[in-house]
């Protein structure tokens, strides 16, 4: 998979001059890595339910100086970041363009039932990492069920994913993340859903680079709050979310030996109002834009 790298308006400014000049300082090639810290969530996000595209993770960020920067696969929401170019973390998943409700998680055979919680399962991801899920099915009267059926009404599912993820350079990435999602109106009739969740995750990496030794740190997260998705239907087969807001985080900070952290930050406020655009308010390294994102599937655009 590929990333094609969108930066902000600001950050591009930088980079240019770096390339015009030719410089090779450590301040021009930080700005350079730092530039790719909001392009792809954590390693084994697309693991949890949450708002970014369950495509946007392409192992830890890593300030790869010798190699341009971090990487990631581009995902829905035309990637990003920067102002009136697209989300952070490899876009905003599909659910909350006009793709509908995403499949819930299915019994791959590491999974147990208990009427208590509900559905577990565990598996280990490509990087190492583990992780927990555990689903819980449950009727309009509260019945908790083993598996999905026409009669499921609500679903709620919390995800963790932990552990450590190694390079074959010998970098280090230790990986903590959660989710909850709960997501309503599920039985045979309902003509929408609600969707409400969180999400949280942190990567810690160690490692050397041509400027010397490093250490590394992201945290991603997400609220859903209230988002109604209705059903599709002959007439409408990309229904968009109708209500509720989607706060969207990222901070990545870099600090190599002997001099001082480097930190960026990009927060995103999306609001659905029953019309077919989406506000979005972008706040990057304390500069805020309004934004707006045409629905389903526009181009984000910002005044």
């Amino acid at each position: 998979m590929k990333k094609v790298l969108l930066v902000s308006a600001v950050t591009a400014g930088v980079l240019l001059a770096a390339c015009q000049d030719n410089s090779t300082s450590p301040a021009s090639q930080l700005a350079v890595t730092m530039a790719s810290s909001f392009s792809a969530t954590p390693a084994g996000f697309s693991e949890l339910n949450s708002s970014f595209s369950t495509t946007g993770d392409e192992g830890p960020f890593m300030p790869s100086f010798d190699h341009g920067g971090g990487r990631g696969p581009e995902g829905p929401g035309f990637g990003g970041p920067g102002f009136g170019l697209g989300f952070m973390g490899g876009g905003l998943d599909g659910p909350f363009l006009g793709d509908g409700l995403r499949p819930f998680h299915a019994n791959d055979g590491h999974c147990s039932f208990a009427a208590s919680t509900g559905e577990t399962c565990t598996d280990t991801t490509r990087d190492g990492l583990i992780v927990t899920r555990v689903s819980k099915y449950t009727t309009t009267n509260g019945t908790v069920q083993q598996s999905i059926d026409s009669t499921t009404n609500t679903v709620t599912t919390t995800v963790t994913v932990a552990g450590t993820s190694t390079r074959q350079d010998g970098d280090k990435s230790v990986v903590n993340e959660a989710s909850t999602q709960t997501v309503t109106g599920l039985a045979k009739g309902s003509t929408q859903r609600t969707e409400n969740g969180a999400s949280k995750g942190s990567e810690s990496s160690t490692g050397t680079s041509s400027q010397g030794a490093f250490t590394a740190a992201r945290t991603t997260g997400d609220t859903v709050t209230g988002v109604v998705i209705p059903v599709a239907s002959s007439t409408d087969g990309h229904p968009y979310p109708t209500a509720g807001t989607v706060i969207r985080s990222m901070s990545a900070t870099v600090t190599i030996s002997g001099q001082s952290p480097t930190t960026n930050t990009r927060r995103e406020v999306i609001t659905y109002d029953g019309s077919a655009t989406a506000k979005v308010v972008i706040t990057e390294n304390g500069t805020t834009q309004n934004c707006t994102l045409p629905l389903p599937h526009g181009r984000l655009t910002c005044s």
